[in-house]
This record gives structure tokens, sequence and C-alpha cells, in this order.
């Protein structure tokens, strides 16, 4: 099994930035890709970016696309999703999962607690 902590959630204002943390622990060997999805009230959940856990290949989606950065500390096995330009639509809880990859959550079978991020305008 894989474990999953996210970090670094919290509030902030409009167009400030957030850098969220997913440390992994146990069979990190196992890990194809690591993905980065959010959920607010009402609304499924949704693909945010994910990294190839061998290569680092990195994905994002259009709706964060040169906002939302990815990285990786190898040593540490975490990965780091920085958010610039925070909007009031990111508002919701954000989770990092691993899996095969890919954008749809079912291809994802360990998910972290999530974290809150609440954005004010």
């Amino acid at each position: 099994q894989v474990q999953l902590v996210e970090s670094g959630g919290g509030l902030v204002q409009a167009g400030g930035s957030l850098r969220l943390s997913c440390a992994a622990s146990g069979r990190t060997f196992s890990i194809a890709a690591l993905g980065w999805f959010r959920q607010a009230p009402g609304n499924e959940r949704e693909f945010l970016a994910s990294i190839r856990w061998s290569g680092g290949s990195k994905t994002y989606a259009d709706s964060v696309k040169g906002r939302f950065i990815l990285s990786r500390d190898n040593a540490k096995d975490t990965v780091y999703l920085q958010m610039n330009s925070l909007k009031p639509e990111d508002t919701a809880v954000y989770y990092c999962a691993t899996g095969l990859g890919g954008t749809p959550a079912a291809r994802y079978n360990y998910w972290g607690q999530g974290t809150q991020v609440t954005v004010s305008s």
C-alpha cells in the first residue's frame, strides 16, 4: 500500500499563492503516477495535474496551466503543487492520489485525506 499525506492548505486572498505538499510513504516503488485533484461542494472531483513517478513527465489541466506548477523532491518522496494567482473559484478540498495516471479519478487507487484551500475575494 501507499500512504499519502497532504499539507499546506489554508485561507488566502485572491491573487495570492499557496504551496501544497503530498508526502508518499509505504510501497512508493510501486507508484506509476501521482495526481492532484480538487473537489468543491456539489461538484465532481476535478483533475488538476499529474507527474509520472519514473521520469517526471507532467500533465496539467487547462484550468490551471500557467498558474499551478508541480515539483518533486525525490529524496523525500514528496510532490509539491505551487498554486499562484489564486481565484475564489479555486476554493475546494485538494487531494493527492497515486495510481496509473491520466485524468480520470478512477485511475487512482490511493488517496490522501485532503486539505482545504479557501480563496477570499
